[in-house]
Protein backbone atom coordinates (compact mmCIF):
# COMPACT_ATOMS: atom_id res chain seq x y z
CA UNK A 1 0.00 0.00 0.00
CA UNK A 2 1.36 3.40 -0.95
CA UNK A 3 1.84 5.70 2.03
CA UNK A 4 1.74 9.48 2.12
CA UNK A 5 5.07 10.56 3.57
CA UNK A 6 5.86 14.16 4.52
CA UNK A 7 9.47 15.06 5.28
CA UNK A 8 10.08 18.01 7.59
CA UNK A 9 13.61 19.11 6.78
CA UNK A 10 15.92 21.96 5.88
CA UNK A 11 15.08 22.93 2.32
CA UNK A 12 16.03 20.09 0.03
CA UNK A 13 17.98 22.45 -2.21
CA UNK A 14 20.50 23.03 0.60
CA UNK A 15 21.39 19.45 1.53
CA UNK A 16 24.51 17.46 0.68
CA UNK A 17 23.03 14.30 -0.77
CA UNK A 18 26.28 12.37 -0.38
CA UNK A 19 25.79 12.15 3.37
CA UNK A 20 22.24 13.24 4.12
CA UNK A 21 20.28 10.53 5.92
CA UNK A 22 16.92 12.19 5.25
CA UNK A 23 17.66 11.94 1.55
CA UNK A 24 18.51 8.25 1.93
CA UNK A 25 15.15 7.66 3.62
CA UNK A 26 13.39 9.57 0.84
CA UNK A 27 15.08 7.53 -1.88
CA UNK A 28 14.01 4.30 -0.19
CA UNK A 29 10.43 5.51 0.34
CA UNK A 30 10.15 6.50 -3.31
CA UNK A 31 11.56 3.15 -4.44
CA UNK A 32 8.78 1.46 -2.46
CA UNK A 33 6.10 3.49 -4.22
CA UNK A 34 5.25 5.87 -1.39
CA UNK A 35 4.09 9.44 -2.11
CA UNK A 36 6.69 11.96 -0.94
CA UNK A 37 6.02 15.51 0.22
CA UNK A 38 8.54 18.13 1.29
CA UNK A 39 8.19 21.03 3.72
CA UNK A 40 10.28 23.20 6.03
CA UNK A 41 9.22 23.54 9.69
CA UNK A 42 8.38 27.24 9.40
CA UNK A 43 5.31 26.24 7.34
CA UNK A 44 3.58 24.44 10.23
CA UNK A 45 0.31 25.98 11.45
CA UNK A 46 -1.81 24.74 14.38
CA UNK A 47 -5.50 25.50 14.85
CA UNK A 48 -6.90 23.72 17.90
CA UNK A 49 -5.91 20.09 17.51
CA UNK A 50 -5.36 20.34 13.76
CA UNK A 51 -1.96 20.93 12.20
CA UNK A 52 -1.85 22.29 8.67
CA UNK A 53 1.11 22.74 6.38
CA UNK A 54 1.88 23.82 2.82
CA UNK A 55 3.48 20.74 1.28
CA UNK A 56 5.20 20.20 -2.06
CA UNK A 57 5.15 16.81 -3.77
CA UNK A 58 8.76 15.86 -4.39
CA UNK A 59 10.61 13.41 -6.59
CA UNK A 60 14.20 12.59 -5.67
CA UNK A 61 17.11 11.19 -7.64
CA UNK A 62 20.63 10.30 -6.58
CA UNK A 63 22.28 12.87 -8.85
CA UNK A 64 24.36 15.67 -7.35
CA UNK A 65 23.06 19.03 -8.49
CA UNK A 66 19.92 17.46 -9.95
CA UNK A 67 18.55 15.62 -6.95
CA UNK A 68 14.94 16.84 -6.66
CA UNK A 69 11.89 18.10 -8.46
CA UNK A 70 9.16 19.87 -6.49
CA UNK A 71 5.52 19.86 -7.49
CA UNK A 72 2.81 22.45 -6.95
CA UNK A 73 2.33 23.61 -3.35
CA UNK A 74 -0.79 22.44 -1.56
CA UNK A 75 -2.16 23.09 1.91
CA UNK A 76 -2.90 19.85 3.75
CA UNK A 77 -4.00 18.70 7.16
CA UNK A 78 -1.16 16.53 8.47
CA UNK A 79 -3.80 14.17 9.86
CA UNK A 80 -4.21 13.07 6.23
CA UNK A 81 -0.53 12.06 6.05
CA UNK A 82 0.57 8.56 7.07
CA UNK A 83 4.16 9.31 8.13
CA UNK A 84 6.01 12.49 9.01
CA UNK A 85 9.79 12.24 9.11
CA UNK A 86 11.02 15.01 11.41
CA UNK A 87 14.46 15.46 9.91
CA UNK A 88 15.49 19.13 10.10
CA UNK A 89 18.94 19.65 11.53
CA UNK A 90 19.44 21.26 14.94
CA UNK A 91 19.93 23.78 16.57
CA UNK A 92 17.65 22.35 19.20
CA UNK A 93 16.16 25.74 20.02
CA UNK A 94 12.70 27.13 20.82
CA UNK A 95 11.72 26.90 17.16
CA UNK A 96 12.59 23.20 17.20
CA UNK A 97 10.69 22.70 20.45
CA UNK A 98 7.62 24.50 19.07
CA UNK A 99 7.62 22.13 16.09
CA UNK A 100 7.63 19.11 18.43
CA UNK A 101 4.59 20.49 20.26
CA UNK A 102 2.71 20.91 16.99
CA UNK A 103 3.60 17.45 15.69
CA UNK A 104 2.66 15.94 19.05
CA UNK A 105 -0.94 16.93 18.20
CA UNK A 106 -1.04 14.46 15.28
CA UNK A 107 1.08 11.62 16.64
CA UNK A 108 0.48 8.65 16.66
CA UNK A 109 -2.54 8.88 14.31
CA UNK A 110 0.02 10.17 11.90
CA UNK A 111 3.25 8.33 12.70
CA UNK A 112 5.90 10.94 13.47
CA UNK A 113 9.47 9.68 13.41
CA UNK A 114 10.94 10.10 15.92
CA UNK A 115 8.15 10.56 18.49
CA UNK A 116 8.13 14.38 18.87
CA UNK A 117 7.45 14.44 22.62
CA UNK A 118 10.30 12.04 23.26
CA UNK A 119 12.64 14.00 21.00
CA UNK A 120 11.79 17.11 22.99
CA UNK A 121 12.42 15.29 26.27
CA UNK A 122 15.67 13.65 25.14
CA UNK A 123 18.21 16.36 24.26
CA UNK A 124 21.11 14.37 22.93
CA UNK A 125 23.77 15.36 25.42
CA UNK A 126 21.37 15.08 28.38
CA UNK A 127 19.45 11.91 27.53
CA UNK A 128 22.74 10.02 27.39
CA UNK A 129 23.40 10.77 31.07
CA UNK A 130 20.65 8.29 31.96
CA UNK A 131 23.35 5.73 31.13
CA UNK A 132 26.16 7.43 33.04
CA UNK A 133 27.88 4.13 33.85
CA UNK A 134 28.52 3.65 30.11
CA UNK A 135 30.03 7.12 29.65
CA UNK A 136 33.36 8.78 30.35
CA UNK A 137 33.27 11.09 33.39
CA UNK A 138 30.94 13.93 32.39
CA UNK A 139 29.94 17.25 33.95
CA UNK A 140 26.99 19.44 32.87
CA UNK A 141 27.39 23.01 34.08
CA UNK A 142 28.42 26.56 33.27
CA UNK A 143 29.79 27.19 36.77
CA UNK A 144 33.54 27.82 36.67
CA UNK A 145 34.17 26.46 40.16
CA UNK A 146 32.66 23.11 39.15
CA UNK A 147 34.69 23.04 35.95
CA UNK A 148 37.86 23.85 37.91
CA UNK A 149 37.23 20.92 40.24
CA UNK A 150 36.49 18.55 37.36
CA UNK A 151 39.61 19.68 35.49
CA UNK A 152 41.75 19.25 38.58
CA UNK A 153 40.53 15.66 38.91
CA UNK A 154 40.68 14.54 35.27
CA UNK A 155 43.32 16.76 33.66
CA UNK A 156 42.70 16.81 29.92
CA UNK A 157 39.06 17.65 29.18
CA UNK A 158 36.74 18.39 26.28
CA UNK A 159 34.25 21.26 26.42
CA UNK A 160 31.26 21.63 24.10
CA UNK A 161 27.93 23.47 24.11
CA UNK A 162 25.03 21.41 25.46
CA UNK A 163 22.86 22.00 22.39
CA UNK A 164 25.64 22.13 19.81
CA UNK A 165 25.78 19.80 16.82
CA UNK A 166 28.07 18.67 14.05
CA UNK A 167 31.22 19.15 16.11
CA UNK A 168 30.81 22.93 16.33
CA UNK A 169 32.68 24.57 19.25
CA UNK A 170 34.12 21.30 20.56
CA UNK A 171 37.49 22.02 22.15
CA UNK A 172 40.11 20.13 24.10
CA UNK A 173 41.87 21.66 27.09
CA UNK A 174 45.00 20.08 28.53
CA UNK A 175 45.68 20.22 32.26
CA UNK A 176 48.00 23.24 31.97
CA UNK A 177 46.37 24.98 28.99
CA UNK A 178 46.79 28.74 29.44
CA UNK A 179 43.81 29.39 27.14
CA UNK A 180 41.37 28.02 29.71
CA UNK A 181 40.38 31.38 31.21
CA UNK A 182 39.84 33.02 27.84
CA UNK A 183 37.95 30.01 26.53
CA UNK A 184 35.68 30.07 29.56
CA UNK A 185 34.92 33.73 28.90
CA UNK A 186 34.10 33.00 25.25
CA UNK A 187 31.75 30.16 26.18
CA UNK A 188 30.09 32.26 28.90
CA UNK A 189 29.44 35.07 26.41
CA UNK A 190 28.33 32.84 23.51
CA UNK A 191 26.24 30.10 25.13
CA UNK A 192 23.47 30.78 27.63
CA UNK A 193 22.83 27.11 28.38
CA UNK A 194 25.12 24.86 30.46
CA UNK A 195 28.02 23.11 28.74
CA UNK A 196 29.23 19.54 28.56
CA UNK A 197 32.64 18.88 30.05
CA UNK A 198 34.05 15.38 29.57
CA UNK A 199 37.28 13.60 30.30
CA UNK A 200 39.34 13.59 27.10
CA UNK A 201 39.66 10.14 25.53
CA UNK A 202 43.02 9.93 23.72
CA UNK A 203 41.87 7.01 21.57
CA UNK A 204 39.55 9.36 19.69
CA UNK A 205 42.49 9.55 17.26
CA UNK A 206 41.52 6.02 16.19
CA UNK A 207 37.92 7.07 15.58
CA UNK A 208 34.54 8.04 16.96
CA UNK A 209 32.13 5.28 16.04
CA UNK A 210 28.61 6.17 14.88
CA UNK A 211 26.30 3.23 15.58
CA UNK A 212 22.77 3.30 14.14
CA UNK A 213 19.89 1.59 15.90
CA UNK A 214 16.50 1.00 14.31
CA UNK A 215 13.64 0.33 16.73
CA UNK A 216 16.21 -0.44 19.41
CA UNK A 217 18.22 -2.94 17.34
CA UNK A 218 21.71 -2.54 15.89
CA UNK A 219 21.39 -1.64 12.20
CA UNK A 220 24.83 -0.47 11.06
CA UNK A 221 27.99 1.38 12.06
CA UNK A 222 30.73 3.57 10.66
CA UNK A 223 33.98 4.65 12.27
CA UNK A 224 34.83 8.33 11.78
CA UNK A 225 38.53 9.14 12.02
CA UNK A 226 39.48 12.78 12.69
CA UNK A 227 41.37 14.70 10.03
CA UNK A 228 45.02 15.43 10.77
CA UNK A 229 45.32 18.26 13.27
CA UNK A 230 41.66 18.17 14.33
CA UNK A 231 40.02 16.78 17.45
CA UNK A 232 36.61 16.34 15.81
CA UNK A 233 35.64 13.28 13.85
CA UNK A 234 32.30 14.50 12.49
CA UNK A 235 32.18 13.93 8.75
CA UNK A 236 30.99 17.51 8.19
CA UNK A 237 34.27 18.55 9.88
CA UNK A 238 36.49 16.41 7.67
CA UNK A 239 36.31 13.11 9.55
CA UNK A 240 37.00 10.12 7.28
CA UNK A 241 34.46 7.26 7.37
CA UNK A 242 35.92 3.77 7.63
CA UNK A 243 34.44 0.28 7.95
CA UNK A 244 33.44 -0.57 11.50
CA UNK A 245 32.69 -3.77 13.39
CA UNK A 246 31.25 -3.69 16.89
CA UNK A 247 33.29 -4.66 19.91
CA UNK A 248 31.76 -6.82 22.62
CA UNK A 249 31.31 -3.72 24.79
CA UNK A 250 29.61 -1.81 21.97
CA UNK A 251 27.13 -4.65 21.52
CA UNK A 252 26.43 -4.55 25.24
CA UNK A 253 25.79 -0.80 24.98
CA UNK A 254 23.27 -1.38 22.16
CA UNK A 255 21.52 -4.05 24.22
CA UNK A 256 21.29 -1.70 27.21
CA UNK A 257 19.83 1.15 25.18
CA UNK A 258 17.46 -0.84 22.99
CA UNK A 259 14.50 -1.31 25.37
CA UNK A 260 14.47 2.37 26.37
CA UNK A 261 14.60 3.54 22.75
CA UNK A 262 11.73 1.26 21.74
CA UNK A 263 9.64 2.36 24.72
CA UNK A 264 10.10 6.00 23.80
CA UNK A 265 9.27 5.55 20.11
CA UNK A 266 12.78 6.58 19.05
CA UNK A 267 12.87 4.51 15.88
CA UNK A 268 16.04 5.86 14.26
CA UNK A 269 18.86 6.71 16.65
CA UNK A 270 22.57 7.27 16.22
CA UNK A 271 24.87 6.73 19.19
CA UNK A 272 28.49 7.86 19.40
CA UNK A 273 31.09 5.64 21.05
CA UNK A 274 34.78 6.41 21.63
CA UNK A 275 37.03 3.71 23.05
CA UNK A 276 34.02 1.68 24.25
CA UNK A 277 32.58 4.75 26.02
CA UNK A 278 29.15 6.15 25.10
CA UNK A 279 29.33 9.91 24.51
CA UNK A 280 26.04 10.90 22.82
CA UNK A 281 22.61 9.56 21.84
CA UNK A 282 21.41 11.38 18.72
CA UNK A 283 17.62 11.35 18.30
CA UNK A 284 16.89 14.46 16.20
CA UNK A 285 18.41 13.86 12.76
CA UNK A 286 21.11 11.18 13.12
CA UNK A 287 23.44 10.82 10.17
CA UNK A 288 25.47 7.90 8.88
CA UNK A 289 22.96 5.94 6.80
CA UNK A 290 24.64 6.71 3.48
CA UNK A 291 28.18 6.25 4.82
CA UNK A 292 27.34 2.79 6.20
CA UNK A 293 25.89 1.71 2.87
CA UNK A 294 28.76 3.14 0.78
CA UNK A 295 31.24 1.16 2.87
CA UNK A 296 29.41 -2.09 2.11
CA UNK A 297 27.40 -2.20 5.31
CA UNK A 298 23.68 -2.85 5.81
CA UNK A 299 20.96 -0.86 4.09
CA UNK A 300 19.76 1.07 7.15
CA UNK A 301 17.15 3.04 5.19
CA UNK A 302 15.51 -0.24 4.15
CA UNK A 303 15.48 -1.40 7.77
CA UNK A 304 13.78 1.83 8.82
CA UNK A 305 11.05 1.46 6.21
CA UNK A 306 10.56 -2.21 7.06
CA UNK A 307 9.84 -1.14 10.64
CA UNK A 308 7.57 1.78 9.68
CA UNK A 309 5.51 -0.27 7.24
CA UNK A 310 5.10 -3.03 9.83
CA UNK A 311 3.93 -0.54 12.48
CA UNK A 312 1.39 1.01 10.11
CA UNK A 313 0.14 -2.40 9.03
CA UNK A 314 -0.67 -3.13 12.66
Amino acid sequence: MALKVAVQMDHISSINIAGDSAFALMLEAQARGHELYHYTPDRLAMIGNDVFCVLEPVEVRDEKGNHFVLGEKQRMNLADIDVVLMRQDPPFDLSYIAATHMLEKIHPRTLVVNDPAEVRNAPEKLFVTQFADLMPPTLITRDKTEIDLFRAEYGDIVMKPLFGHGGAAVVRLTRDDLNYGSLYDIFATTFREPWVIQQFLPNVKHGDKRILLVDGEFAGAVNRVPAAGDLRSNMVRGGAPTVADLTKKEREICERLGPSLREKGLILVGIDVIDDKLTEINVTAPTGIRAVRKLGGPDVAAKVWDVLEAKLAG
